[in-house]
């Protein structure tokens, strides 16, 4: 595993942090608790020091399997947690955002219960609430880290011009984007979050699992799914552009002894300067332990060049 620094913190992070949003049971296929326990264990052996969860990964539930979990393996004082809020998931179908004052102050208490620690290492906003001053809800995230329940702010889905206005109202140390070979939407944005020194946590980092190489025929997912619902390049067009980048990936991977596509497309993201980790959702220990083992080898510069090449033609 390989080791960064996080931005301005003092946090030393691994390259792979565990996304928790499938293990909610909501979106994703679905795995049974010993099966998802097994995958946080593995991480832990793969030297993974980073988790990454929301209460509106159904409701609190992928919070509390963590906290559970960790608890069970007695991890908590040999990992990082970070969580977001303001956004509440309703009736199984809606994401609803609420940045309210109280609303934050209350859902951190919930994290907390959930996850079973009296602290995160770090908060996000998880989406921007425009029906919210940034005032108001920097003030509610300044309060909870004087109080030590919270150590440092991030936002997630933001921009530019907002974490300008944000930032007015108190320090912001991370910023946690979709970002990868089929997703670089917001690369202008993190690299100006690079330059202020935050740390860059980038998620979506194998397109939803589509940078595997598992999706090779379209298929109908259901509505709720998020292959589905929030990652739309497996609709077409794109579809059938990625189809042509995975060609290339498999032409990188004969050359690499068969390496797994999703140890590319790991490489790819991760040996940017300006990524610090990037967000994986694995939910079994075989899958964990195959991006894990990303890190223990590196993409040459043809390789990424041949790479950005292929990229770029999806955008053609």
């Amino acid at each position: 595993m390989r080791y960064n620094r996080f931005g301005k913190t003092e946090m030393k992070v691994s390259a792979m942090t565990l996304g928790t949003w499938g293990m909610g049971g909501v979106g994703w296929d679905r795995y049974d608790d010993e099966t998802k326990a097994d995958a946080i264990k593995a991480a832990l052996e793969c030297g993974i020091n980073f988790f990454d969860t929301a209460p509106a990964y159904n409701s609190g539930a992928a919070e509390r399997f963590l906290g559970k979990t960790l608890k069970d393996l007695g991890a908590r004082d040999e990992i990082l947690i970070a969580t977001k809020c303001g956004t509440f998931f309703v009736d199984g179908m809606v994401y609803r955002r609420d940045c309210r004052y109280e609303s934050i102050r209350n859902q951190c208490e919930e994290s907390l219960k959930n996850l079973q620690t009296d602290h995160v290492d770090l908060m996000l906003i998880h989406w921007p609430d425009l029906n919210v001053p940034f005032e108001e809800t920097m003030d509610a995230l300044n309060t909870l880290k004087k109080e030590g329940k919270i150590l440092h702010i991030g936002v997630s889905n933001f921009s530019v011009a907002q974490m300008k206005e944000a930032g007015q109202f108190g320090e912001i140390d991370a910023y946690q984007p979709q970002y990868s070979m089929v997703n670089r939407d917001s690369e202008e944005i993190i690299r100006w979050a690079y330059e202020q020194d935050m740390g860059i946590m980038t998620y979506g980092s194998l397109g939803g699992g589509i940078l595997t190489g598992a999706h090779r025929v379209q298929k109908e997912f259901a509505a709720v799914d998020s292959r589905n619902r929030f990652y739309k390049h497996f609709h077409e067009p794109m579809f059938s552009r990625i189809m042509k980048l995975l060609k290339v990936m498999d032409g990188v991977s004969g050359e690499e002894g068969g390496k797994a596509l999703s140890q590319i497309a790991l490489n790819w993201s991760s040996q940017k300067e300006f990524v610090s980790t990037c967000i994986v959702g694995a939910q079994t220990r075989e899958k964990v332990c195959e991006n894990a083992a990303a890190f223990d080898w590196s993409l040459t510069e043809d390789e990424i060049r041949l790479l950005d090449e292929a990229v770029d033609a999806l955008y053609a």
